[in-house]
């Protein structure tokens, strides 16, 4: 099986799909998607379809990290060109309102 090459514009387009997905992913206390919300800090993409996501959340401790962690994991379904998704919690820059 020969391995896929994808062009920095495609990966680009495929991020693009990856904010998509991630939009469906809402955050049950405010009613918002994590990526209007600010919560998305960071993705990449790799050739192996391997995605590694930065996030943060609006207070630390929250308790539905996992619950959004699950979520992001069932959106990225979403997009057939991601094969694994890690998702990273970073706290730095602080949320909030503002972003």
């Amino acid at each position: 099986m020969s391995e896929v090459t994808y062009t920095e514009a495609e990966i680009e387009k495929i991020k693009d799909r990856i904010l998509e997905a991630l939009e469906m992913v809402i955050d049950p206390e405010l009613g918002i998607d994590i990526v209007n919300l600010g919560l998305i800090y960071d993705i990449r993409f790799e050739q192996d379809g391997s995605t590694e996501i930065d996030m943060t959340l609006t207070t630390i401790g929250c308790p539905l990290a996992d619950l959004l962690t699950d979520q992001i994991h069932d959106a990225m379904k979403e997009v057939p060109e991601v094969t694994k998704t890690e998702v990273k919690l970073v706290w730095t820059p602080a949320w909030s309102v503002e972003k």
